[in-house]
């Protein structure tokens, strides 16, 4: 990374085009943003577009802008992103996704510095800098025809090649310590602490999703491991691509944000034991049950749910064809045939109850093929 941010610095102060290559999640747009923060542009608007994310029919008049009248649907003139970055730097993220038709409008903003919006017939001056980025081999496109030779030369006037995670496994650590850092203010939840294996562990692993993965590795460790010791087991189980998530770490982790509600533990279930220096409190006179509204006994505690992660545990030790999802749809089909009941086939009181949005219900009730009459 000095390498790149040695040629950053270079060409950063000056006007010139920046192409940016590089595999995906490999930091791309970070080197783009350090072309833009250290040019005289820096306190100009940075603007990003990703050219494979939007429609190709739409492309043209987000990058141009559009007059009144220009297509149906259109009834003001819009200023599309060359005008948005005027006087600062428009970054087009995977031109080589870019259509063929548009290829040789961008051209044209390039050699001319000036573009006409959709439907207008008015030239606008293009007072920005360009820096484009792409994970293709855009030279092997030019061969194979699907990327224009001449607008290729005209972009890669200086070149940035950004290598992939696993051709620079030195720069983890302080990757690791810049993400953490960053985390702080994202409501991630506390970092956990990193064991020199940890580390260890990351540079040895593989990294086919670049930083990207990191982030995302780095993120879960905070989720499961607040605050906690992390060694290289835990690194060597989270960062594993493509590897099926362990069913009792995850739902340890999703009853660990669970704790307090006081969910009753589902029948078959068997807590470990607790050990207690205290002495024994004097057991407490059963409360008479409080009556309900119908009449009936206050209503147990949420069905089919688990109460304390020994519970998990235990529960999911006795139940080894457990599945999480058809467990959580289960008891969505239950509470919301309850609630239906409930309130007489009323699809916004159900709602009500349920603390649901009624198109959320609605979504819901199509979703598990639910009729109201049935419920």
């Amino acid at each position: 990374m000095r390498e790149a941010l040695d040629l950053i610095s270079r060409v950063a102060p000056l006007s010139t085009s920046v192409f940016i290559s590089g595999p995906s999640g490999s930091g791309k747009e970070f080197a783009a943003r350090a072309v833009h923060a250290f040019s005289h542009r820096g306190a100009a608007p940075f603007v990003a577009v990703n050219c494979g994310a939007i429609p190709r029919e739409l492309l043209e008049s987000e990058l141009f802008g559009s007059e009144k009248g220009a297509y149906t649907g259109s009834v003001r003139t819009r200023a599309g992103l060359l005008e948005t970055a005027a006087g600062g730097t428009l970054f087009l993220d995977e031109l080589g996704d870019m259509p063929l038709d548009m290829q040789v409008k961008l051209l044209r903003v390039l050699e001319d510095r000036r573009f006409t919006r959709v439907g207008g017939t008015q030239e606008i001056k293009a007072d920005v800098r360009l820096v484009c980025a792409t994970h293709r081999d855009l030279m092997k496109m030019v061969d194979e025809g699907s990327f224009r030779e001449d607008l290729f030369y005209r972009v890669n006037v200086f070149p940035i090649a950004i290598k992939g995670l696993d051709e620079r496994r030195e720069d983890i650590p302080l990757l690791v310590e810049l993400i953490l850092k960053r985390f702080r203010g994202q409501g991630v939840g506390e970092a956990p602490k990193f064991h020199p294996s940890a580390i260890a562990a990351l540079q040895a692993a593989s990294w086919p999703g670049n930083v990207r993965q990191l982030r995302n590795v780095l993120e879960r460790c905070c989720v499961l491991y607040p605050g906690q010791s992390v060694g290289k087991s835990e690194i060597e189980r989270i960062a594993a691509p493509r590897k099926v998530i362990d069913r009792v770490e995850e739902t340890m982790a999703l009853f660990s944000s669970l704790q307090g509600l006081g969910f009753s533990r589902p029948a078959g279930s068997t807590p470990e034991p607790q050990i207690s220096l205290e002495a024994d409190p004097e057991p407490e006179p059963e409360a008479a049950a409080a009556p309900y509204e119908n009449g009936d006994l206050a209503p147990p505690l949420a069905p089919d749910l688990l109460a304390s992660p020994a519970d998990v545990s235990a529960f999911l030790r006795v139940t080894p064809d457990f599945n999480f999802r058809d467990h959580i749809t289960r008891i969505e089909i239950a509470f919301i045939k309850g609630a239906l009941s409930e309130m007489n086939g009323s699809v916004s009181g159900a709602a009500r109850v349920l603390g649901l949005q009624r198109t959320t219900l609605i979504e819901k009730m199509r979703k598990y093929a639910i009729d109201r009459e049935e419920a």
